[in-house]
């Protein structure tokens, strides 16, 4: 059988192509497509050739081959249903909604190792935002926010905003989103954001504070802009951590490590959820991730933050709505019905 998939093909060129679609194999189920969120970071560096070329797609995630060069297949939040199961496979995967890591096709087979199902509770919508709540918990694990912290979040996209809404839940002394536009920053205070600024305004964030500890502790850089990680280093505090959850493809920009940096012993630490940070391995697997993120997906407000659906067939204008980043669109899914 052969089905459609959006293919990136060219810089700022998507087309939607026929692919075979096999029949299941012993231990995989097949899935009809019902939506899927189109990421505005990692996607759209690929959309505008941004991406590097010399690394694999995603070495973690079966339904990601090859690197990351043009034609490409891509994608990894949709949502569908089992339509058909392999011999190997239980009945009571027939018909269940899953989330899957999988590129925007209308129908694929994939292993059940490689899908988590879509609580009962949850709908279809919220259950794309779920790779997005994931790496916000991940980001919480490796950053450790502890109580009393003044925490600062640069970007507030939806991994910004998931992770403002997270961060939302401790029993921090502030927490402070900055973000160059205006509606955004209205989510991000709907999320939970004890105050937030536009990037002109950073430098007197922390003037009020009289004690000696009057800087942020904890960093999330999540714009996607890596001249923001010079502010982040500005913002933070003797001894503090700035937790980069960015992926800046092939973007380059000077860091400026020869003031404070040093002397302050701030730490910078990379952040991917792909992986756990080796020193909490002992007790956390991806299987308990997996769970505590589907937890916290509960906590998100998904309709503020899915703004646009367009048709699967229509994908082409949808990434150029993205690529335009207009003020009112946060979260686009694709519709497959």
């Amino acid at each position: 059988m052969t089905e459609q998939a959006l293919v990136f093909t060219g810089e700022r060129e998507v087309t939607i192509q026929q692919v075979d679609a096999p029949a299941p194999g012993e231990n995989e189920v097949s899935i009809d497509a019902d939506v899927s969120a189109i990421s505005s970071g990692t996607e759209l560096l690929i959309y505008r050739d941004e991406a590097p070329t010399g690394i694999t797609a995603d070495s973690s995630l079966e339904t990601l081959n090859g690197d990351l060069s043009y034609p490409l297949q891509y994608g990894y939040s949709l949502v569908g249903t089992v339509t058909d199961t392999g011999s190997g496979v239980d009945d009571a995967w027939m018909g269940r909604e899953v989330i899957a890591f999988h590129p925007h096709q209308t129908r694929f087979t994939v292993s059940t190792d490689s899908l988590t199902p879509l609580p009962p509770d949850l709908d279809r919508r919220a259950g794309t935002l779920f790779p997005s709540v994931e790496t916000a918990t991940n980001f919480l694990l490796d950053g450790a926010p502890k109580v009393g912290e003044r925490v600062v979040v640069f970007g507030a996209g939806v991994i910004g905003l998931c992770t403002t809404r997270l961060l939302a839940e401790f029993p921090l002394d502030s927490l402070v989103v900055v973000e160059p536009r205006s509606s955004r920053r209205e989510l991000a205070r709907a999320f939970g954001a004890d105050e937030t600024v536009p990037p002109g305004e950073v430098d007197t964030l922390f003037d009020s504070v009289a004690d000696d500890y009057g800087s942020a502790d904890l960093v999330y850089e999540l714009s996607g802009q890596p001249e923001v990680l010079n502010d982040a280093i500005d913002v933070v505090g003797y001894d503090g951590r700035i937790v980069v959850g960015s992926w800046y493809g092939s973007k380059r920009s000077a860091l400026n490590l020869g003031e404070s940096f040093h002397r302050d012993r701030i730490d910078i630490i990379s952040s991917q959820v792909s992986t756990i940070d080796p020193t909490l391995r002992g007790r956390w697997s991806k299987e308990r991730r997996t769970q505590v993120g589907l937890d916290n997906l509960r906590l998100i407000d998904h309709e503020s933050l899915i703004t646009d659906v367009v048709p699967f067939e229509r994908a082409g204008a949808a990434y150029e709505r993205l690529d335009e980043t207009t003020e009112e669109t946060v979260q686009l899914l694709l519709s497959y019905d």
